[in-house]
């Protein structure tokens, strides 16, 4: 962690677990780049069990040198600057995202229910660096993600695959309808998809949208040709007509499938 970061990180933590309800403190990965990257944000996620500061005293507890304060229609995701640094806190109930483990682990006919979610949540709840802990809670919830069981990765794989091949069937629609709008979307749609049956593949968690390429590179279950072929694919390339491109996603598409 870089040094300001690490400044700002320990302020902040020094405030919220004083906070009676606060259970748990965790440090998003958008912290670790320099702060002079476009990508960086402080990001913290505060879990909390009991009720919390409303969002007026929040921002005055936060500190006189705060700007652009703003919070979610839910008062739960507080966004504002320090100096030209962007922070962000969210603010997750415990016995909210006890439910939602419980869909991963001990209620799995009720997965469908986080299907356009996703697994980002479990993500987070796993790998983020944990700055303040109030007991053993994120704990437990992290033994319970590392070990879940092989009928939820089936399921996630199942659901992540079958919208890549509409992905892909919706790409050729589109192509043979000369639709550029549906041809993009359809292409950004089969990207992420093809990503996201790739991580369910290896029983890896998604992570946040800036993190795919690279991590979805560096599985160790992948297609023998995939990084060449997604690589391709993704690349604007004046010779690379549509056809071909579309004819690209579907080898990449059987080479998923017939892992």
């Amino acid at each position: 962690m870089k040094y300001k970061t690490k400044l700002l990180a320990d302020r902040f933590t020094g405030e919220l677990s004083r906070w009676q309800g606060v259970v748990c403190i965790s440090l998003n990965e958008a912290a670790l780049p320099d702060t002079l990257d476009p990508y960086f944000a402080l990001i913290l996620d505060v879990y909390y069990g009991e009720s919390i500061p409303d969002a007026e005293e929040r921002c005055r507890l936060y500190g006189g040198d705060i700007t652009a304060f703003e919070t979610s229609n839910q008062s739960n995701k507080d966004r504002f600057l320090i100096g030209n640094l962007p922070v962000r806190i969210e603010y997750k109930s415990i016995r909210q995202i006890d439910e939602l483990v419980s869909l991963a682990d001990t209620k799995l006919d009720s997965l469908w229910l986080i299907k356009d979610s996703g697994t980002y949540v479990y993500y987070r709840l796993a790998n983020g660096e944990i700055l303040f802990n109030r007991d053993d809670w994120i704990l437990e919830i992290r033994r319970r993600l590392f070990n879940l069981g092989d009928d939820f990765w089936r399921q996630t794989r199942a659901a992540h695959q079958s919208k890549m091949e509409h992905f892909l069937s919706d790409l050729g629609a589109a192509l043979i309808q000369g639709d550029d709008f549906y041809y993009l979307i359809s292409s950004s749609g089969f990207s992420k998809t093809s990503c996201l049956t790739l991580f369910s593949i290896n029983r890896r968690f998604e992570p946040s949208h800036r993190g795919y390429y690279k991590q979805v590179m560096e599985l160790p279950v992948l297609p023998e040709s995939f990084p060449a072929q997604f690589e391709t694919f993704l690349r604007e390339d004046p010779g690379m007509t549509r056809e071909r491109r579309y004819s690209l996603a579907q080898l990449i598409a059987r080479g998923i499938i017939a892992l």
